[in-house]
């Protein structure tokens, strides 16, 4: 046997990662996609009345958090490592997620305030904007 054919074979049986786990990888997250364009579709037919906008977000959290945890355990192979190296990524990862939530709840407090306390904003916020559709068109220079 040849170093190129222990070289295919040993790609091949490494993790499994031959066509029918790509096969499987790409038919589970089409399944999960398809899914999240129903709900979506469902919720466009039914004028938003069904499913609720908040059960309707919180079902593409969900299906978008499985979507991620399954293409990172497959394609940066984490499902066939040892806990302590899973444990070294996903730690982190929950942190910076928290990071993010943070400052954005962070953020809205500060508008919030702004909002309350500021006097120029609030009267800046109160002014009325005609509608685009009662503003005189301008007219081109050089025509008349």
């Amino acid at each position: 046997m040849s170093s190129i054919e222990t070289t295919a074979d040993q790609h091949q049986d490494h993790g499994g990662t031959g066509v029918k786990a790509i096969m499987r990888t790409f038919w589970i997250l089409l399944g999960i996609t398809l899914f999240e364009l129903l709900l979506a579709t469902i919720h466009l037919k039914t004028n938003g009345a069904f499913p609720p906008k908040a059960v309707l977000n919180g079902a593409y959290l969900i299906l978008t958090c499985a979507k991620a945890f399954y293409i990172i355990a497959e394609f940066m192979h984490l499902r066939h490592e040892i806990k302590n190296l899973i444990m070294t990524i996903a730690v982190p990862a929950l942190l910076f997620v928290w990071f993010i939530i943070a400052f954005l709840w962070d953020g809205n407090s500060y508008k919030e305030l702004r909002n309350r306390y500021d006097e120029h904003h609030r009267e800046q916020s109160l002014i009325k904007v005609a509608p685009a559709s009662e503003e005189p068109a301008a007219k081109k220079p050089g025509a008349e």
